[in-house]
């Protein structure tokens, strides 16, 4: 049973086998310890006996020998187990995390859709941080004081039967609220694990869009919701506190009494003359040993429960699968042909409803394509299946004729980059988010880069240049210089096929401008898939793709659209009827 509720840490203890000969250095400086505290015991007795009760100074002398010699011998395996042991919790918990993180940068997107952010790093940082304590300290306590608990037991038979019964006759009585208490406290902390999960995913969440939080005025409302949620997670932390205390008390006191009833019967036997002061010293010493065992196991039982919970949040996080397979049976060619086969496609949210459906189109190498459509047409699905976040339901995609299921993630994903409508930046600096996607990068190349994205001026301008941390998502930079810093790192990439989800569309007059006439330069020659949600800016394109429903329902030029697709004509219609910016064509 108890195997069972512990079988996560368990299951955890694999990652200590790559460190097995410090392990069992570990083990044996424990062991070493153990039986020179056991030692100590038969030390006071030659002490009281032998130094002082009728001893000469000699005798006195080679006691007191006797225990510094023990005491150094428990000092200095104290120190080989401490450091060992700390050591051990230290890199398995490093190792631990490591897989994790691993395991969930590979995940497909849509678990961390159904996951919220917040709950994953508190797994990642605190529960991490709870099996290293663990590991480096209440582990090797319990070992130590499980081996020293079984030998003092077996040294108070030998030293006295009669008082050994007594100390015994609790032994049941302590196993009890272990057993009752036990199963709560693991209960408990899972609902608290999860708790202090919910806490930081709430705060995270409110930090992450602090602007809105204070444009609506809303932070005396979010001061309340997060104390609620403290509270709630204070509550059920107080009641595991509220069991654990309950637990060690009953074991403390039942142990205790016990042993108080010992030295009573004890201190009979030698007013009798049935046993010296130096046995029943010595004896003492080994009950209280085998007290103190019991109490810190209780202590200890109740950390692993909790370390249990936490270990098996990990290692469900370690062991999650991703939704979508990754079995490489080709390479990707030389070529940029993609093309769109009688695609048919759900979202796994929303099974009913059809994101695309029979969607054929094909998006010739070295050529400029645009998708145009009302809101929820389908554009954003087909950049969600060209980077392979999804697998069509029916149909397929291909890259110069292969099937992108037949391709490694990897390797489709090398002939791609994307500039997002909202560009993605990286709390590092400047030439870390421009090289992101080419860490080998040369500081020459990663200025080219910036150059061709017309940004080597502007970031030529900040504190420290190249070398500027920009702070959480690029929060020092404009929206323009955001968007210049991500079509740089697209360029150095230098990709076959390059999408770009309006990289305009909120951007200033000038800003937009800059960033026009750099997607001018690198579209040249190259495969380029467009989201437009401004015609204006796609009216030079080689072709373009409109959408309707998930459908493709017309292809052609601008003019052609104009004159053929009533729907093309209709948003066209509207928007250069409102649209008085001038734009500067995007030119293939």
């Amino acid at each position: 049973m108890a195997a069972r509720r512990l079988g996560p840490l368990l299951a955890v203890a694999r990652f200590l086998a790559p460190y097995r000969w410090r392990l069992a250095a570990a083990a044996a400086a424990l062991l070493v310890t153990a039986g020179a505290t056991l030692a100590l015991g038969r030390g006071i007795q030659f002490l009281i006996d032998r130094g002082i009760a009728g001893g000469t100074s000699a005798d006195l002398g080679r006691a007191v020998g006797l225990i510094l010699l023990i005491s150094t011998l428990i000092a200095v395996g104290t120190f080989i187990r401490f450091y060992l042991v700390s050591w051990l919790g230290e890199r398995v918990s490093a190792d631990l995390r490591l897989a994790v993180f691993d395991n969930l940068v590979r995940l497909h997107p849509a678990y961390f859709e159904d996951n919220r952010a917040g709950e994953i790093l508190s797994r990642l940082t605190a529960d991490t941080t709870l099996l290293q304590t663990i590991i480096g300290s209440s582990l090797s306590m319990a070992l130590r004081n499980a081996l020293t608990l079984t030998g003092a037991l077996v040294l108070m038979f030998i030293t006295n039967l009669g008082l050994s019964l007594i100390i015994a006759a609790t032994v049941p009585l302590v196993l009890l609220p272990i057993l009752i208490f036990g199963r709560r406290v693991r209960r408990l902390s899972s609902e608290s694990q999860d708790s202090i999960a919910s806490v930081g995913s709430y705060a995270g969440e409110i930090f992450q869009n602090i602007k809105v939080v204070q444009s609506f005025n809303r932070e005396a409302h979010e001061s309340d919701a997060f104390r609620r949620e403290v509270e709630r997670a204070f509550a059920i932390a107080r009641r595991r506190v509220r069991q654990r205390a309950i637990l060690v008390g009953a074991a403390i006191l039942l142990l205790f009494g016990g042993l108080a009833a010992m030295i009573w019967s004890g201190g009979q036997d030698v007013i009798a003359g049935r046993m010296s002061g130096g046995e029943l010293a010595a004896f003492a010493f080994y009950a209280i040993m085998v007290g103190t065992g019991f109490a810190t196991l209780s202590e200890v039982w109740g950390e692993l429960q909790r370390a249990a919970g936490a270990a098996e949040r990990l290692l469900e996080l370690a062991a999650a699968e991703s939704a979508l397979a990754d079995e490489p049976r080709r390479e990707a060619g030389s070529g940029a042909r993609m093309a769109f086969e009688a695609v048919t496609f759900h979202y796994p949210s929303r099974p009913t409803a059809p994101a695309l459906v029979d969607f054929s189109l094909e998006i010739p190498a070295g050529r400029s394509l645009a998708l145009v459509g009302p809101s929820g047409a389908g554009k954003s699905t087909v950049f969600e299946l060209l980077q392979r976040f999804y697998d069509p339901g029916a149909g397929r995609i291909t890259l110069d004729g292969i099937d992108l299921r037949e391709l490694s993630l990897a390797d489709l994903r090398e002939q791609l980059a994307l500039v997002p409508q909202q560009p993605v930046l990286f709390s590092a600096d400047v030439r870390y988010n421009i090289a992101y996607g080419r860490p080998g990068a040369t500081d020459a190349e990663i200025e080219m880069a910036a150059r061709r994205a017309h940004a080597h001026e502007f970031i030529e301008r900040l504190p420290q240049g190249y070398g500027t941390e920009l702070g959480d998502r690029g929060v020092r930079l404009s929206g323009g210089q955001r968007q210049r810093i991500a079509l740089a790192r697209a360029i150095l990439k230098d990709p076959k096929i390059l999408l770009l989800d309006e990289a305009t569309s909120a951007l200033d007059a000038e800003s937009e401008h800059q960033v026009q006439l750099a997607l001018a330069e690198v579209m040249a020659g190259r495969t380029t898939v467009i989201i437009a949600h401004r015609l204006a800016t796609i009216r030079h394109v080689d072709k373009i793709a409109v959408m309707e429903g998930g459908r493709l329902v017309a292809t052609g030029s601008h003019s052609e659209l104009l004159e053929e697709n009533p729907l093309y004509a209709r948003l066209a219609s509207l928007q250069f009827r409102d649209d008085a910016v001038s734009e500067v064509p995007l030119r293939a």
